[in-house]
């Protein structure tokens, strides 16, 4: 992912951690030239290791604010394998789309099969009646980091930086 942000001119937002797959991701991306926005709040610069290197540093106050300002500055939103923070900030941007508060792209890199039982949750939620069709169709499904870069081309071309 890191390769692919770095070599299309992109750049990288994500919470300025150091550890997990985004701060290899986020290592990746400068060591290849990449630039590199992390927003971290005040009370994780300890617990996450907070990267002081990068192109831009954040510190917020709270973690919705957080959330708030790397949606502000993302062109799109890829969901990496990840825990209780990934799910949160994947449901936060799916539910603004639901409510027609943004039309960003919002894709899961689902690695290994690793998204599938969410998938399979969203279809039941949509299936139970707890949610229109069109949910399922704010999102989308991708296997692999090719293919991520295949379909951010195609739907941002110009925001190479």
């Amino acid at each position: 992912m890191g390769e692919m942000i770095a070599r299309n001119r992109w750049r990288l937002v994500y919470g300025a951690g150091d550890v997990g797959l985004m701060g290899e991701v986020a290592r990746t991306t400068m060591a290849l030239g990449g630039k590199t926005m992390g927003v971290i709040p005040t009370h994780l610069l300890q617990v996450e290791r907070g990267r002081h290197d990068l192109s831009q540093l954040v510190i917020t106050e709270t973690m919705h604010e957080r959330k708030k300002v790397m949606f502000a500055n993302s062109d799109a939103i890829v969901v990496l394998p990840g825990g209780a923070g990934s799910l949160d900030e994947f449901f936060e941007v799916l539910t603004w789309r639901q409510l027609k508060l943004h039309e960003k792209p919002i894709l899961l890199l689902n690695s290994a099969d690793y998204w599938s039982p969410l998938v399979s949750l969203v279809d039941h939620i949509i299936d139970t009646g707890f949610a229109e069709p069109s949910l399922r169709g704010f999102f989308e499904t991708l296997s692999g980091v090719e293919d991520v870069e295949r379909v951010l081309t195609a739907l941002t071309p110009d925001v190479r930086a």
